[in-house]
């Protein structure tokens, strides 16, 4: 089992003066770089297309070397929704419509309505680690208590959630190909949401029907679904791992400070360079969430210049898959645990 907090001098909890003092510090590098932001979109987008026609010419040698050539693809695609991610930040571009145009037109590519997407994430930043505010755009959590007064149907329902099977299988089928077509959770809000899911679908409808004229559609599945859903499932996993470790963070409101949780409910996800480029630099999750509006690609620069950051919520690679085991937030322990450490 990993060290409790009070075990580790060097990561150890700092006044909420000083986790709010790393905002002046962070936001310095919050300007992103014009040339540098369309060179990540060159270097992600036209491999991303080259692998792609790859893992369609390999069809006539076999499935198998398709979908090998659909794992790099699938690493782009990854790369692009991850672009996508900072457009919603609007800290790719210079400007607001920069940002915005852009990541509307890679949703087409991610399947992801970006102006519902970029609600409900905010949403998601704004109230990451508060109890009372659960359920829009995170890994709902539940908990001990909370678990021991369900109903035994809907503690198996929360259980199959839960389940990797589910949570890394299942799920990413489920987010990316149906939960997205709807504009969930704003369904009320107006008619924004839907145009923003209406216009994703007929862009992706649009598309789809083009390269399926193309190639045929069994040709068109067998690459493009595969690569699909690996870059879901890498990007559910990532977002995963980001948030549910043993010592995150969750209060209640009166408890709860935004940049506390931030800091120190997030990890800081230490991955192979190769696997932190592919995945833009999100695993510096914790400094992402402290301050979103700071481009990914300038994200090494924080910790390069202030070290210290490194020791906080650090999380090694192989070290992130031990957290899948756990399942519910206990209060009083503050940290969160499996189902058989929580004896339910």
């Amino acid at each position: 089992m990993l060290a409790r907090l009070d075990e580790r001098p060097v990561a150890a909890l700092p006044s909420e003066r000083e986790a709010h003092e790393w905002l002046d510090v962070v936001a310095r590098y919050r300007d992103p770089r014009l040339a540098r932001s369309l060179l990540e979109i060159v270097v992600t987008f036209v491999p991303f297309v080259v692998f792609w026609a790859a893992s369609y010419a390999a069809l006539s040698v076999g499935w198998w070397l398709s979908l090998l050539l659909a794992i790099p693809a699938a690493g782009f695609l990854l790369r692009l929704f991850l672009i996508q991610h900072d457009c919603g930040h609007l800290s790719f571009f210079p400007t607001r419509a920069a940002n915005d145009w852009v990541g509307r037109a890679l949703g087409v590519l991610t399947l992801t309505p970006y102006d519902v997407w970029k609600r409900s994430h905010a949403i998601h930043h704004a109230s990451s680690g508060n109890l009372d505010k659960r359920g829009t755009g995170d890994v709902y959590t539940l908990t001990v208590s909370e678990f021991r007064a369900l109903s035994p149907l809907k503690r198996l329902g929360y259980r199959l959630y839960r389940h990797p099977f589910v949570m890394f299988g299942l799920g990413p089928f489920y987010v990316f190909f149906l939960q997205q077509r709807l504009p969930f959770g704003q369904m009320r809000d107006g008619w924004r949401p839907w145009i923003s899911a209406m216009g994703t679908n007929l862009a992706i409808l649009l598309a789809s029907a083009l390269m399926i004229y193309l190639i045929g559609f069994q040709a068109f599945v067998q690459v493009h679904v595969p690569i699909v859903l690996m870059a879901a499932t890498t990007g559910i996993w990532l977002f995963y791992v980001q948030h549910q470790f043993e010592d995150t963070v969750w209060a209640d409101t009166k408890n709860w400070s935004q940049q506390h949780a931030a800091l120190y409910g997030s990890s800081f996800y230490d991955l192979p360079p190769p696997l932190s480029w592919f995945s833009a630099n999100i695993g510096i999750h914790h400094v992402h969430h402290l301050y979103s509006r700071i481009p990914y690609y300038r994200l090494p620069e924080v910790l390069r210049d202030n070290p210290e950051l490194t020791h906080i919520r650090r999380i090694g690679f192989l070290e992130g898959f031990k957290f899948v085991r756990l399942k519910l937030w206990d209060e009083e322990r503050q940290k969160l645990v499996s189902f058989r450490e929580a004896g339910v």
